[in-house]
C-alpha cells in the first residue's frame, strides 16, 4: 500500500502577525521568497490575508504592491499561495459590504493569490458561503473553515455538521482553524476521519498554534485520519504563541509513515538567518517576548495565541487602574500575574455567557474586553457587563451572524433594559453597497483606481488607513513610533546601543540625500556673517537649483544648490562650522510644488513673474522604505 502523503504550508505571514503587529516590507519579503522556495518542502505559503495588508497601509506602504511582490516567485515555482478571510468581515474587524467583498477576490486572484481560507468567529454558514461563490466565480480555490475550539457546544457532531454544510455550499477545501491550539487531538482525528468517509476528495488542511501545547500531537492525529495538509512555522518565529516548526513535524510523519519532502537545510538557515535580520531591522521593535513562549494557561479560557501581545498591552494599561481603585477601598492590590489568573478566569466564566462565539478575531477581543472591563467595573464597585461597546452589542444581537450558542438570561434581560432589539435575518442585509461612492470619491481626489481595481479595493476596504497612507500621515506616525520604541530599547539596553541625531534623521526621513561639501570651507548659511545668523528653519523649501546655502573655501565662495525641488529635513554644519570635502552639511527630501501665476501685475511689472508655493500637506517622498533599505 503506497503511504499517504502530507503535504505542508508555510504560514509566512500568521507568523509575524502571532509574534507581533507588523509584516516585512515588500523589498525583504522579494528576499526570502526564492529562499522559501530552495527550502523545497513547502507545496503551500501563506502571503496574505488577514490585518497584514492594513499594517502595510499602517507603516506607509502599499499593501498591493506588496501582495504582488510576495506571490510571484510562488506561482512562477508551482507553490499555491493562500490568504485569510475573515467572511463578512474580509480584512477588517467589521462586517464589509457585499461589493467591496465579491471585489477582493477579483483583486486577489489578480495579484497571484491561489486560495482563500473562509472563515467567520461565529461558524456561520451565512457568512461563508458567498464568499466561497464570489471566490470561484474570480477563479481563486475556496477553503471554507471552521474555527476550532473546545466547549459543551463545539463537539466533533458540531463541526461534522458544519462541514457538511459547507461543502453543500460550494466549498472544494475544508480547514480546521485552531487559532488557540486548544483542539483536543482525539477530537480532531474524529472530525477528519468523518469528512474523508464521505467526501475522499475534499483536500483538509490543518492549522494549529502552539500555545497550550496540543499541536503536536494533534498534526499528528489529523494525518493519521486523511489530513492532506499541515501548516507550519520556521525559527527564529516557531513554537510559543505561533505554530509548530516544520522540522520537528517533518520528522515525526516520516518516522510514523507518511510519505513527506525532505527540507533542505542550507537554505532553512538561510530563511532563518533573514527572518532574524527582518526582526533585527525594525520588526522586533512590536514583538513581544511573551509570545515566545508557550502557556497552559491558555487551557481553560481557549483565547488565541495571536492575541495575547495586545492582550498583555492592555493588561499593563489596567492593572494601574485597578489596583488604584482597590486601595481606595482599602482592598489588597494585585500582581500582575494575579490579574492575569482573573481575567482568564473570568474569559472562562462570561464566554458562554456570551453565546460562546469561537474566541478568534475580533470575538476573541469582544470577550477579553468584556472580562477585563467586568474586572474594572468590580474596583469601581459596579455591576458587571455595564461597560461593552456597541462592536460587543452588535455581536450579542445578531448583528454579526449567528452566535453557536444561547445567550445567559441576564445578558437578554441587559439588552432589553437597554432597548436594544434581537436581529436574526442575514447580517449582509445590514451593510448596503458602498464601490460607486469610493469610484466616485476617487475621481474626485484625482486617484487611480489601479491595476484591476486593486486601488478602488484598499480604500473601500480600509478607508482611514488608505486616507492616512495616500496622505503620508500613516508612515511618518509609524516613524516617529519606531523612533520611540527604538529609543526606549536603548534606555533599557536592548537592541539599540545609541541612536545619534543621524539615526534619528534615517528613521524619520528615509529617503532624504545630503548636501555635501565639494571641499574643505567653512559654511555659510547666511553671507552676513553675525552672531544671529542660522540655518533656515526645518521644511524649509528649495526651488531646483536655488543656494541652500555657501562654502567659504581658500579659492572664494561656492553656492551649494538644490538638486531637485525639495525641502530642509536635518542640518548637520551650522553657520561658521568647518567642512571637509565628503562631510554632509545639510539633508533634503524630495517635495513636491505648486506654480501659480501673481494676480495681475502693474505694467511696470513683469507680466511673466511667477511665485513658487509649497504645500507641504502635498509632500511627496519617493520613497515607502524605512533606513535598513538604505544600507
Amino acid at each position: 500500500m503506497a503511504k499517504k502523503e502530507v503535504q505542508f504550508s508555510l504560514v509566512y505571514r500568521d507568523m509575524w502577525q502571532s509574534s507581533g503587529k507588523y509584516v516585512p516590507r515588500k523589498d525583504q519579503l522579494a528576499k526570502i521568497a526564492p529562499v522559501i522556495i530552495d527550502m523545497g518542502c513547502f507545496d503551500r505559503v501563506e502571503t496574505n490575508g488577514g490585518a497584514s495588508e492594513q499594517v502595510n497601509l499602517l507603516y506607509g506602504e502599499n499593501p498591493n504592491l506588496a501582495v504582488r511582490t510576495f506571490c510571484k516567485p510562488f506561482n512562477e515555482a508551482g507553490i499555491l499561495t493562500h490568504m485569510l478571510d475573515r467572511g463578512l468581515n474580509a480584512l477588517r474587524m467589521n462586517p464589509v459590504p457585499a461589493d467591496v467583498r465579491q471585489l477582493m477576490y477579483k483583486v486577489k486572484h489578480a495579484q497571484g493569490t491561489n486560495i482563500t481560507r473562509i472563515f467567520c468567529g461565529l461558524n456561520d454558514p451565512r457568512n461563508i458561503i458567498p464568499s466561497i461563490k464570489w471566490a470561484k466565480e474570480a477563479g481563486m480555490t475556496a477553503q471554507a473553515t471552521m474555527c476550532i475550539t473546545y466547549s459543551k457546544v463545539h463537539t466533533a457532531e458540531y463541526y461534522i455538521n458544519l462541514a457538511e454544510q459547507l461543502i453543500e455550499g460550494g466549498a472544494q477545501e475544508i480547514c480546521l482553524k485552531d487559532m488557540a491550539g486548544i483542539g483536543r487531538p482525539a477530537m480532531l482525528g474524529t472530525i477528519v476521519a468523518a469528512i474523508k468517509e464521505k467526501h475522499p476528495h475534499i483536500i483538509i488542511q490543518y492549522h494549529g498554534h502552539t500555545g497550550p501545547g496540543f499541536s503536536v500531537a494533534s498534526m499528528l492525529e489529523v494525518a493519521k485520519a486523511g489530513g492532506d495538509v499541515l501548516d507550519v512555522a520556521m525559527e527564529p518565529l516557531s513554537w510559543g504563541k505561533v505554530h509548530p516548526d516544520v522540522i520537528t513535524i517533518q520528522a515525526m510523519l516520516k518516522d510514523a509513515g507518511f510519505l513527506v519532502k525532505d527540507i533542505n537545510m542550507k537554505a532553512y538557515m538561510e530563511a532563518r538567518s533573514l527572518t532574524q535580520s527582518f526582526i533585527d531591522d525594525f520588526l522586533g521593535y512590536w514583538i513581544d517576548p511573551k509570545n515566545a513562549l508557550m502557556t497552559s494557561l491558555l487551557v481553560g479560557c481557549g483565547l488565541p495565541g495571536g492575541m495575547m501581545g495586545s492582550l498583555m498591552a492592555d493588561l499593563k494599561g489596567m492593572h494601574a487602574a485597578i489596583n488604584a481603585n482597590l486601595k481606595k477601598k482599602g482592598e489588597p492590590e494585585l500582581s500582575e500575574d494575579e490579574l492575569l489568573v482573573q481575567l482568564f478566569d473570568e474569559v472562562q466564566r462570561i464566554w458562554p455567557m456570551l453565546g460562546t462565539p469561537c474566541l478568534v478575531t475580533p470575538f476573541s477581543q469582544y470577550v477579553k474586553n468584556a472580562a477585563l472591563m467586568n474586572l474594572y467595573s468590580r474596583s469601581m464597585g459596579e455591576k458587571d457587563f455595564t461597560r461593552m461597546d456597541p462592536a460587543m452589542w452588535g455581536m450579542i444581537l445578531g448583528k454579526s451572524g449567528k452566535l453557536p450558542g444561547e445567550l445567559a438570561p441576564e445578558i437578554i434581560e441587559l439588552a432589553k433594559e437597554k432597548g436594544f432589539e434581537f436581529y436574526t435575518d442575514d447580517p449582509q442585509k445590514l451593510y448596503p453597497n458602498v464601490l460607486p461612492h469610493y469610484i466616485e470619491e476617487m475621481e474626485k481626489l484625482g486617484w487611480d483606481r489601479g491595476q484591476d481595481d486593486e486601488e478602488l479595493f484598499e480604500f473601500a476596504m480600509h478607508e482611514k488607513q488608505y486616507r492616512e497612507f495616500k496622505s503620508g500621515q500613516a508612515k511618518e506616525q509609524f516613524n516617529k513610533d519606531l523612533l520611540e520604541r527604538m529609543e526606549k530599547a536603548a534606555k533599557q539596553g536592548e537592541q539599540v546601543k545609541f541612536i545619534s541625531a543621524a539615526d534619528k534623521r534615517a528613521i524619520l526621513h528615509p529617503s532624504s540625500e545630503p548636501i555635501e561639501a565639494p571641499q574643505a570651507g567653512k559654511v555659510l548659511w547666511e553671507l552676513d556673517f553675525n552672531e544671529d545668523s542660522h540655518a533656515p528653519a526645518f521644511g524649509t523649501f528649495f526651488k531646483k537649483d536655488d543656494v541652500v546655502c555657501y562654502l567659504e573655501t581658500a579659492h572664494g565662495i561656492e553656492a551649494l544648490r538644490a538638486f531637485d525641488h525639495c525641502r530642509l529635513v536635518a542640518v548637520d554644519r551650522q553657520q561658521g562650522d568647518k567642512a571637509v570635502k565628503g562631510d554632509a552639511i545639510c539633508w533634503m527630501e524630495k517635495a513636491e510644488y505648486v506654480e501659480e501665476p501673481k494676480a495681475k501685475a502693474p505694467k511696470a511689472a513683469k507680466a511673466d513673474t511667477k511665485v513658487v508655493k509649497a504645500k507641504e500637506s502635498k509632500w511627496k517622498d519617493s520613497s515607502n522604505v524605512i533606513k535598513a533599505e538604505k544600507k
